[in-house]
């Protein structure tokens, strides 16, 4: 939404109230079908199991990193990335037999500003295409703009990356635009956006 400044220029919108949000936490988050815990070396195991349930490893595809070969592999990179303020990794436990099924992460994170981008998703078969993985998502953006009160919460995939294209808009996300990414053969990326308008229509559903 524009305006007119002083000068006749189209302007943003102000936010002449805004402050900074806190730091998103390495925390619990309960929902319904699953619960959200930060990812940890424990899970490790059990979440290399449950990705190994897939016939073909294409659900890498659009990562940043190769499959791991063993478990010892997969435990390393958690132990590598689960002590960082960003991002901040979780891991999707299915309340049904308290195992985890799957990740995702908060990265990017810009308290100042209110923006945070959901990524790093990779979910096993046991979750993918189910009612849990949408309430995983759900559960994040809940607390970054229920609890935390942030403005804009984001999701970038690949341009040829069709499913995560249709997963942000399942959601919600309304796009943006595309940009170039810089990460090799990855490609252009597609930007999709939530802001804190739709804040409690997502904290209601």
């Amino acid at each position: 939404m524009s305006h007119l400044n002083q000068f006749d220029q189209p302007v943003g919108a102000a936010l002449p109230d805004w402050q900074p949000r806190p730091h998103p936490e390495r925390l619990n988050l309960q929902g319904r079908l699953c619960r959200l815990e930060p990812l940890r070396s424990t899970h490790a195991g059990a979440l290399f199991d449950a990705h190994r349930l897939a016939p073909d490893t294409r659900s890498w595809t659009w990562l940043l990193r190769e499959p791991d070969n063993s478990v010892e592999e997969y435990r390393a990179w958690i132990e590598l990335v689960s002590g960082q303020a960003d991002p901040i990794h979780f891991a999707v436990i299915d309340q049904r037999t308290d195992q985890p099924v799957g990740s995702l992460a908060l990265m990017r994170i810009d308290a100042k500003n209110g923006v945070v981008e959901v990524g790093h998703v990779h979910f096993s078969p046991l979750l993918s295409r189910t009612a849990m993985a949408t309430e995983a998502q759900w559960l994040l953006m809940h607390y970054i703009f229920a609890t935390l009160g942030y403005r804009r919460y984001e999701w970038k995939c690949n341009s040829l990356n069709e499913p995560s294209r249709r997963a942000a808009l399942r959601l919600g996300f309304q796009y943006e635009g595309r940009f170039s990414s810089g990460a090799g053969d990855k490609g252009p990326q597609p930007r999709y956006r939530l802001v804190f308008d739709y804040r409690f229509r997502v904290a209601a559903d």
